[in-house]
């Protein structure tokens, strides 16, 4: 196998992680995660493995605008996922 057909095991497991349940969150995340992720920084990386900690109802109501996101890393991150999904 080269290196484009064999997926790296982290990624793979990161996308299992993405996989909430809900369609909107699923979306979100697995966006980020396609489109971000590769040119993330550490920084950035370790703000969204905090988010996929979080529980989904949270989450939902921090994504969809419903509920302040109580720590301002996470909602900077949050505002940041959204404004990817309005592209």
């Amino acid at each position: 196998m080269t290196g484009s057909q064999a997926e790296d095991p982290e990624l793979k497991r990161l996308r299992w992680r993405c996989r909430r349940g809900m369609r909107e969150l699923d979306v979100l995340f697995e966006g980020w995660l396609a489109r971000e992720w590769p040119t993330a920084s550490e920084a950035e990386r370790g703000v969204f493995l905090r988010l996929l900690d979080c529980e989904d109802d949270r989450l939902w109501r921090w994504l969809m605008g419903y509920e302040a996101v109580p720590d301002a890393e996470l909602e900077t991150f949050v505002d940041r996922m959204r404004a990817l999904q309005s592209r």
